[in-house]
């Protein structure tokens, strides 16, 4: 019997989201959310700086400057991504949605995606996506856990979500195959304190406070890849034992009827 060469993984590249159970919202209170959230990003990283709005319908439109963020910019802006059918009236309880793009292009074009003020009963019915580039130097300045770490602490602090994560898409593919997941684990993990306590975590994973919300979980001081086994077994490992404390469903569990 021939043994078949396990196929090779795609290279890692990285993106971030913050995600949020039904919670009403005005316009301008997801805006202020959004000041927040873009001026702690600009922090982060410089290509992380620089916004546009992107219009509707996509791709057609002026450029519209989001950064320095503006509250009744970012306020008229939600305002205007109202949820609704085309042509009818807008769906309140389905809240808003804001999307940006960087001023980067080629491979170092980022966006980003917050939707804010629904109160749908949806198991997550907000988040805030922040798509990075795959690759150049950018991509390398940013896929550091120094920068990843202010990156999920800033949308833990801005948005106050249930769970956020900055992660590999190659590992999200591997941990959450079938979909299943409750919430992913990733490089970096941010949980909020109404979730649970974190218990001990093995070395090398780093825990730490983000001032009374909740906890951040750092995997790896380097970075992590879904091609270190190494790596890919301390995540699965991690996430048994957050399962083991209520945080969170081991990977592959049926979701609760």
């Amino acid at each position: 019997m021939t043994t078949q060469p396990t196929p090779a993984l795609p290279p890692d590249s990285y993106s971030a989201g913050a995600y949020w159970g039904p919670r009403k919202e005005s316009p301008e209170e997801c805006a202020r959310r959004a000041v927040t959230f873009l001026d702690s990003l600009a922090a982060c990283a410089p290509l992380l700086a620089h916004w546009n709005k992107i219009p509707k319908p996509r791709g057609k439109g002026r450029k519209t400057p989001l950064t320095p963020p503006s509250l009744p910019a970012l306020t008229e802006a939600f305002r205007r991504g109202v949820n609704r059918e085309p042509g009818g009236p807008p769906i309140e309880d389905l809240g808003f949605r804001v999307g940006a793009y960087n001023d980067g292009t080629g491979q170092d074009f980022a966006s980003v995606n917050m939707k804010c003020g629904s109160y749908a009963e949806f198991r997550i019915a907000n988040s805030c996506v922040l798509s990075l580039p795959a690759k150049g130097a950018n991509a390398e300045r940013i896929f550091t856990a120094s920068v990843l770490i202010e990156v999920v602490r800033s949308m833990a602090l801005a948005w106050e979500p249930d769970w956020a994560v900055a992660m590999s898409r190659t590992h999200r593919e591997l941990d959450d195959a079938d979909g299943k997941s409750d919430m992913w684990l990733g490089w970096v993990t941010y949980l909020a304190r109404q979730r649970g306590t974190v218990p001990p975590l093995p070395a090398p994973v780093r825990i730490e406070p983000v001032k009374d919300k909740g906890t951040l979980i750092i995997l790896t001081p380097e970075r992590f890849t879904a091609s270190n086994p190494e790596h890919v077994a301390l995540a699965r490992r991690v996430r048994e034992l957050l399962a083991q404390a209520g945080l969170m469903r081991t990977a592959g569990a049926n979701p609760p009827e």
